[in-house]
């Protein structure tokens, strides 16, 4: 993250009955932090715009599970390739809604995929199937509560269309799909493919939604999902709560057309695992963080696991960047994940605050030939943190390790190596 006037806003937006196109205005609150919003949600299937979103009172997030709280130095303990943190399970809903459209030709597929998710919402939840073939979006796709948007593999491609820049999202970005305040949702198996490479990204709130786009959510599983061709953040957790991203790959490829393309970012949110997800942000040079966990204005994120993840960060970045400001930066556990090739691995920053990063447990692993071959290649706080657990985590060809001194923090096991 090179410099911090991206960061997502939730915008009140309106539905224009005759168009279909959203109006937005800032929602930006008092103090400058983005607003954890409730939605009450009213869908249409007109033209690409199918919501109107009303700010109700913010729901308050359920206590950590398992991880050390302030003020404490318990070691967690973490279950592999599972939810084990968050306990999401997304939608448990089983009756069938089939997409009909017919894929590879040069028809927007947005409302026909968008009318199944309505009536499987309306219907109380349901799995909304989608075949193999590629399948045009120039709307953006809007989940309704307790519904599976289920694809057959990375061969169900939903990719943005000729026209996908003519129209904003209910934050005014450009998600392909986006929760917008829905619970018990889960989106798994399809590749999610934002045509970054053709068309021209770089148009007003392209940082405001992002091509998976979990948003003041409750209970969200992202499960087997393929992002390509990204001109924004790949998969992104902005608020809510108690979610799950899995066996899932985000890569960025174009070269000199964008900045800030991080891989997974968890913004102002608590309660996730980031686990057994393949990240690749430097196959371009446009890439950004591979991981990040972000503050924006005075609001915390907290209570993440992020484990066995395969990572490396763009030219940009860092492989994993922990991001504090006027919010604080909290329980948040890294174990067992690998990450190379990147400029850094493991890097803190701060944008708009001053807010401590503390209770981190940093735990098992594998920095490997990434740039920086000095202090703080593999690891590197370069302000002062407390309660932060860094043990026998392995570096090679990658620089060594930076933790300043402070309360709680302990050093220790580590090893690096100059050769891998």
């Amino acid at each position: 993250m090179a410099t911090y006037n991206r960061a997502s806003k939730f915008l009140s937006s309106s539905a224009d009955g005759a168009s279909g196109a959203f109006t937005a205005s800032s929602g930006e609150g008092p103090n400058g932090g983005v607003r954890k919003l409730r939605r009450a949600r009213r869908a249409t299937a007109i033209g690409t715009a199918m919501i109107v979103i009303g700010a109700l009172a913010p729901t308050a997030a359920p206590a950590a599970i398992g991880l050390p709280v302030e003020g404490s130095a318990a070691t967690l303990a973490v279950t592999s390739s599972s939810c084990s943190l968050s306990g999401a399970t997304g939608s448990s809903s089983t009756s069938i809604y089939n997409v009909t459209a017919t894929p590879n030709d040069a028809i927007d597929d947005t409302q026909n995929i968008q009318g199944r998710i309505n009536a499987a919402g309306a219907a109380g939840g349901g799995v909304v199937k989608i075949p193999a073939g590629t399948f045009l979006i120039n709307g953006k796709l809007l989940m309704m509560s307790n519904v599976k948007l289920e694809g057959v593999g990375p061969a169900t491609v939903l990719k943005a269309g000729p026209s996908f820049t003519s129209n904003t999202g209910p934050a005014g970005g450009y998600p392909l799909v986006t929760t917008g305040g829905a619970d018990n949702t889960t989106l798994s198996n399809f590749t999610a493919d934002q045509s970054g490479d053709t068309l021209n990204g770089n148009v007003p709130g392209r940082l405001n939604e992002y091509v998976i786009d979990v948003r003041d959510s409750i209970n969200s599983l992202v499960q087997g999902v393929h992002t390509r061709n990204p001109f924004t953040y790949s998969i992104a957790f902005v608020g809510g709560t108690k979610w799950c991203v899995k066996d899932s790959d985000t890569q960025s490829a174009t070269n000199g057309k964008y900045v800030e393309l991080d891989g997974i970012h968890a913004m102002n949110t608590s309660v996730g695992d980031i686990v057994g997800n393949v990240v690749d942000q430097r196959i371009g040079t446009d890439g950004d963080d591979g991981i990040a966990v972000h503050t924006y204005g005075d609001e915390d994120v907290h209570d993440i696991r992020i484990a066995n993840n395969n990572v490396r960060g763009g030219r940009h970045g860092a492989g994993i960047d922990l991001a504090g400001g006027s919010g604080t930066v909290y329980n948040i556990n890294l174990t067992g994940n690998t990450v190379w090739g990147s400029p850094r691995g493991l890097h803190d920053a701060y944008y708009d605050g001053t807010k401590q990063i503390h209770h981190i447990q940093i735990v098992g692993n594998i920095f490997r030939d990434n740039d920086i071959k000095t202090l703080g290649g593999a690891v590197d706080f370069e302000r002062p943190v407390t309660y932060v657990t860094m043990t026998d985590n392995t570096a090679c060809n990658s620089g060594d390790y930076r933790l300043p001194a402070g309360t709680g923090n302990v050093n220790a096991g580590n090893t690096q190596t100059s050769t891998c």
